[in-house]
């Protein structure tokens, strides 16, 4: 699985013209499922999403977390991270799950983000969105479960 975070300060998601979520500070997740993937993908994504550390403490170093802020999660699918621009400019999704594969391992990640308690809101599954954030930093941060060791 392969998620871009993004710290922020607010963030909002719509789907079909109505507020789907919405958090203040914290982090917006784009998550993608990839073929391959498997519920220790997803379980490991929201370890690092939920453990991360990128606010600043008294002495300007980023060393605290969501929990130590008060922050909360906005996750959205995005399945457009498994493109593939190798071969001209048209984007392959052969890497990306299908639909099928996808939804329960994006739905065991939130699971696993819920159980920490931290607070989290949602899109819609493959559903069309429309995203608006304010990115504080900016800080942007790649992760890639298939990166881990």
């Amino acid at each position: 699985m392969r998620a871009v975070l993004q710290r922020v300060s607010r963030a909002e998601v719509r789907a079909g013209g109505r507020a789907a979520g919405a958090i203040a500070r914290g982090l917006v997740a784009l998550i993608g499922v990839e073929r391959g993937d498997a519920l220790h993908d997803a379980q490991y994504l929201a370890a690092k999403i939920s453990g991360l550390r990128v606010w600043q403490d008294e002495s300007g170093r980023m060393s605290r977390g969501l929990a130590e802020i008060g922050g909360g999660v906005l996750a959205i699918s995005q399945f457009t991270l498994l493109g593939d621009l190798r071969r001209g400019l048209r984007p392959s999704w052969d890497q990306a799950a299908p639909a099928e594969v996808a939804e329960p391992l994006y739905e065991a990640c939130l699971a696993a983000l819920r159980a920490t308690g931290l607070p989290l809101a949602c899109g819609v599954f493959g559903a069309h969105m429309e995203l608006e954030l304010v990115n504080d930093g900016p800080v942007t941060i790649l992760l890639d479960s298939r990166r881990q060791f």
